[in-house]
């Protein structure tokens, strides 16, 4: 899968080869299991998990427990539920718990459309500056033209001519601020998740839910979400 555009058939092969991993995650999130208390304890920056379209916080489980263990203060956003709003009223319900639990020095860590909550919270909610970062996973912040083809209004929104995507692909002065890591290549975001102006890392995996299942994710974004910004 090194060519730019693999041929549609591989492209198929990959989503179903990643359908696997999207069903565990499912099935996991499926248990309703609480959030543990003690992802409230913790000295560091405090971070908030916004998953993607259709996902709860137990699909960056692992990510979340990394960073709880490395001493960070862990939030979820209940009222996101699967995340099925559209991007602008998602960023507004995350920007309330943001100033509901009065947070400050924040970084957001996400899953796919929850990076572009992420990157709208930082363009046009944030006018208190609490957030300090945003740490993507697998974000089509470019939109994906695989949306052209899905029936769910909440996912066509990931269209590239979409209102919303296009005007967060114009808004690039908190980019800066962007840490977006992507698999290798991802079926779902044929396009990719590079912005332009972040910091953009890739892993050597192929899969929009298998980048969620590599051990060294967790370790990175807590990496990231403690690395000083220059």
């Amino acid at each position: 899968m090194d060519e730019q555009r693999p041929s549609l058939g591989r492209h198929a092969a990959a989503i179903v080869g990643d359908f696997p991993n999207a069903m565990r995650f499912r099935v996991r999130a499926a248990r309703d299991w609480p959030v543990p208390a003690r992802y409230a304890r913790g000295d560091g920056r405090p971070v908030l998990i916004v998953p993607g379209v259709y996902e709860t916080w137990h699909y960056l489980r692992a990510v979340a427990d990394a960073l709880h263990d490395a001493g960070h203060p862990v939030i979820t956003v209940p009222r996101l539920g699967l995340n099925h709003r559209p991007i602008p009223a998602s960023a507004e319900i995350v920007w309330r718990r943001i100033r509901e639990l009065d947070l400050t020095d924040l970084a957001i860590v996400a899953h796919s459309k929850g990076g572009l909550i992420g990157k709208h919270v930082l363009a046009h909610d944030d006018v208190e500056h609490r957030v300090d970062r945003v740490v993507a996973i697998a974000t089509p912040f470019g939109g994906s033209r695989m949306a052209y083809y899905a029936i769910p209004r909440a996912m066509r929104e990931f269209r590239p001519d979409s209102p919303v995507i296009s005007r967060l692909v114009t808004e690039q002065t908190v980019n800066a601020r962007i840490v977006s890591i992507a698999p290798r290549w991802d079926p779902h975001i044929p396009d990719g998740s590079t912005l332009e102006g972040a910091r953009n890392v890739t892993l050597p995996v192929i899969g929009h839910f298998r980048i969620l299942l590599r051990p060294e994710l967790p370790r990175l974004v807590v990496a990231e979400v403690e690395r000083e910004l220059g």
